[in-house]
C-alpha cells in the first residue's frame, strides 16, 4: 500500500490541498484533524471507485490513462461511490453497472465534522459501525491507538479487503464482520461509537455498549435525504442526551439481517385532491430533516419527473398499505394534484409539517435536541418563548 518513492511528492502535494480545500469550506479542523488527514492517505482506501456516467456507474481507477485526474477526485473533499447494489468497484466490469449505491467513501470534511464531535483523545476506545472502505477507522487509528478501535461491517467483502489495507498501513484496528445493530459487545465498554451509516432510531446495544460519559456521534435519517446527525453523551441512568449537528447527512442505510426493501406499487387508483404544496419541497435539505419527523418509520419514497415534465413524489407505507402521489402540473398553471389510497393520507402530515415549520422561522437542525433510551427517543425545539415542541423517532 506504499507509495512509489517517485510519486510521495505528489501524494503529499495530493493530501496538502484536500486539507486546504477542507479548510475553506465548513469543516471544523482543528490542527490535530488537520494533521490526521495530513498523513493518512486515501488513496489506498478507494483504488477503485464509481464515476456516474448517464444512468451507469463505471468504475474509475488509478491505472486508467487519466490517473492525474483520478488522483484528484480521490483528493477532493467528495464522497466517492464505491459499491452499486452490492457490486464492488473493484468487482465491476469495465462497462459498469446501474442500480442503487450501497457504500460510499464519505466526503472528508464531513468525516472531520463527525470526527471533530467525537472528540476522540489518545487511549479511548472507539467502536465504528461501518467499516466501509476503512479510511475513517484509518483516521481513529491515529487519533486514538490501532488496539484501541473496533470497526464493524456486516459486508464480509468490504471488511476482508479494508483489514488488509489498514493492516499495511501500521498499527490497525479490530476488524469485525458483523451485525452492527448488535455492536461488538465482546469489546464493550467504548468511550465513543461512531456511526458512519444511518438508523432511524439509535439501537438498544449501542447504548448498553458506550459507557457512562461516553459520546455517541450517529446519523438519523428515514425516507428522505439530508438527515440529522446526532451527538449525544451517555448518562449514568442509562439514558443519552445531546444536540443535533448543523451538517445534513444522506448516509446510506445501517443493513442488518435479511434484506427487505419495500417496493413501491406502480401508480394506483384513488381519491384525488389539490394540495398548495409541491413534493420537490422533501428535496430541500433544510426542511426535509423536519419532515421526516412527521412521517412513519416504514414509509419510503420514490420521485421523478412525469411526462410533461412535472415533479412526482411517491409515499407508500408497507406497513398499512397507503399510499400517495404528490403531482406537480408541468408547465401548466395550477395547484399540485394529490392521490391517495389507503388508511391515510400520507401527504397531509407534511403539508402541516411545512406550515409548522414557517412559523417557527425555519429553524436550523443544529436548534435541536435530542434525547433517547433504549426504548424512546425524542427530538425537541424550545421556541424563544420557552415553550418546547417535540417529536417521537
Amino acid at each position: 500500500m506504499t507509495a512509489p518513492s517517485e510519486d510521495s511528492g505528489r501524494l503529499l502535494e495530493a493530501r496538502i490541498g484536500l486539507v486546504r480545500s477542507m479548510e475553506r469550506g465548513s469543516a471544523v479542523l482543528s490542527a490535530r484533524l488537520a494533521e490526521v488527514f495530513l498523513n493518512v492517505p486515501r488513496h489506498p482506501f478507494v483504488p477503485v471507485f464509481y464515476r456516474r456516467d448517464g444512468d451507469r456507474f463505471t468504475p474509475w481507477s488509478s491505472t486508467a490513462p487519466d490517473a492525474d485526474a483520478w488522483l484528484a477526485q480521490v483528493y477532493s473533499d467528495d464522497s466517492l461511490i464505491t459499491e452499486v447494489d452490492g457490486v464492488h468497484a473493484e468487482d465491476a466490469g469495465p462497462q459498469g453497472v446501474s442500480g442503487v449505491p450501497t457504500s460510499s467513501s464519505t466526503a472528508p470534511s464531513l468525516m472531520a465534522d463527525m470526527l471533530d464531535a467525537l472528540d476522540v483523545r489518545p487511549g479511548h476506545r472507539v467502536m465504528e459501525i461501518g467499516t466501509g472502505t476503512g479510511y475513517n477507522a484509518a483516521l481513529l487509528c491515529r487519533l486514538v491507538g490501532g488496539g484501541s478501535v473496533t470497526t464493524v461491517d456486516n459486508s464480509r467483502r468490504l471488511t476482508t479487503t479494508a483489514r488488509t489495507r489498514l493492516d499495511a498501513l501500521g498499527p490497525a484496528p479490530d476488524v469485525r464482520c458483523a451485525d452492527g445493530v448488535e455492536g461488538v459487545p465482546g469489546r464493550a465498554p467504548f468511550d465513543r461509537v461512531i456511526a458512519t451509516c444511518s438508523v432511524r432510531r439509535i439501537p438498544t446495544a449501542w447504548f448498553d455498549q458506550c459507557a457512562p460519559g461516553g459520546l455517541m456521534v450517529v446519523p438519523i435519517k428515514g425516507a428522505l435525504a439530508g438527515g440529522m446527525i446526532a451527538r449525544l453523551q451517555t448518562l449514568p441512568d442509562g439514558t443519552a442526551a445531546g444536540r443535533i449537528m448543523h451538517t445534513p447527512a444522506a448516509f446510506m442505510p445501517l443493513l442488518s439481517g435479511p434484506e427487505e426493501t419495500a417496493k413501491i406499487p406502480e401508480r394506483m387508483d384513488g381519491a384525488h385532491r389539490d394540495s398548495n404544496l409541491s413534493g420537490s419541497v422533501l428535496d430541500d435539505w433544510t426542511f426535509s430533516f423536519f419532515a421526516e419527523l412527521h412521517m412513519s418509520a416504514t414509509t419510503v419514497r420514490d420521485y421523478h419527473r412525469g411526462p410533461d415534465g412535472g415533479h412526482v413524489t411517491v409515499l407508500f407505507d408497507p406497513q398499512d398499505g397507503s399510499y400517495a402521489r404528490v403531482a406537480d402540473r408541468g408547465p401548466e398553471p395550477g395547484a399540485p394534484t394529490v392521490l391517495t389510497r389507503g388508511p391515510r393520507d400520507l401527504w397531509a402530515p407534511i403539508e402541516k409539517a411545512y406550515e409548522h415549520w414557517l412559523s417557527l422561522h425555519r429553524p436550523r437542525r443544529e436548534w435541536f435536541t435530542i434525547k433517547a433510551t433504549p426504548h424512546k427517543q425524542t427530538v425537541s425545539y424550545v421556541m424563544p418563548d420557552g415553550q418546547g415542541v417535540h417529536w417521537d423517532l
